[in-house]
């Protein structure tokens, strides 16, 4: 299935230790790989052969000749704590283009715009009749509406943006 992303000036590969990173990454609407197989070699075929970020902790992906050539671009991860972690990418690759809510948080696909009527089976009641607009992953089927979570996940892209420009402004 081919479609084109949301956000594609820049596309993601996370290592299995910055799983939550690679869902907020996602709910910016960077299109971000979630890599949990244990071989690392496999991981950096993909990130060589799609051109993704390598987003890792592990020290020795960063010592790879592809990364130390400049052939690979990856990132290495210093932080512990998965906000600070998606400060850290945003502002080592000025990221400031976002489409947040276009990506499905867990298969990484594009949402789909759908109407009530499409989603009035797989959605509980109370979500009809109080919500207009829902998107559903094309992989998985998630549905997902502008409720309280979605509210409060704006929120938290809003505090993430000022902070974002605050740091530019202060640099």
């Amino acid at each position: 299935m081919t479609s084109s992303r949301p956000v594609d000036e820049v596309k993601f590969i996370a290592d299995h230790n910055v799983g939550k990173l690679a869902k907020l990454l996602r709910m910016f609407g960077y299109d971000t790989l979630f890599f949990t197989a244990k071989d690392d070699n496999e991981m950096v075929r993909i990130a060589f052969k799609e051109s993704r970020v390598i987003l890792t902790r592990d020290t020795q992906i960063m010592k790879r000749r592809l990364v130390c050539d400049g052939d690979l671009k990856a990132l290495f991860i210093a932080e512990n704590n998965s906000k600070e972690q998606l400060l850290q990418v945003l502002r080592a690759l000025h990221l400031n283009r976002f489409k947040p809510f276009s990506l499905c948080l867990e298969c990484n696909q594009p949402l789909i715009p759908r109407s009530r009527e499409e989603v009035k089976s797989l959605v509980p009641i109370r979500v009809l009749n109080n919500y207009n607009h829902y998107m559903e992953c094309p992989s998985c089927h998630r549905i997902y509406w502008q409720g309280t979570h979605w509210q409060a996940m704006t929120e938290k892209l809003e505090d993430f943006k000022r902070r974002v420009v605050m740091a530019e402004f202060e640099s």
